[in-house]
């Protein structure tokens, strides 16, 4: 009974480190290579080349310490490189006090 709950919640974590590495992968790949540049970060090859090989790690091969490994080439690219290619796309939600008027460069006062 416990080792079929355990297996169960392995099952749970591995499957949910494949679908956090599938997202991640698909974000890298849509952002533009220049935004990477432009963001100070690795290159959008690497990143490819980097969550890839997790994706393929967690689908082939059952090792713990290896998907543990790609986990964190994962949070890093969320916490880190995402929030970055966000800012210099522009795709940076603003928050606290805008509205429907915001232009490019500052709320619109209707020409006043």
């Amino acid at each position: 009974m416990l080792m079929s709950a355990f297996g169960g919640f392995m099952w749970l974590l591995f499957t949910a480190m494949l679908v956090l590495a599938v997202v991640a992968l698909v974000m890298a790949a849509m952002a533009r290579p220049d935004a990477y540049v432009a963001a100070d970060k690795q290159n959008k090859n690497f990143w490819l080349i980097i969550l890839g090989i997790t994706v393929l790690v967690n689908l082939l091969v059952p090792m713990l310490f290896l998907q543990i490994i790609g986990l964190i080439a994962t949070i890093v690219f969320f916490v880190d490189v995402r929030p970055a290619l966000k800012q210099v796309s522009g795709g940076g939600g603003r928050r606290g006090g805008s509205s429907s008027s915001d232009g490019p460069y500052g709320p619109y006062n209707g020409g006043r």
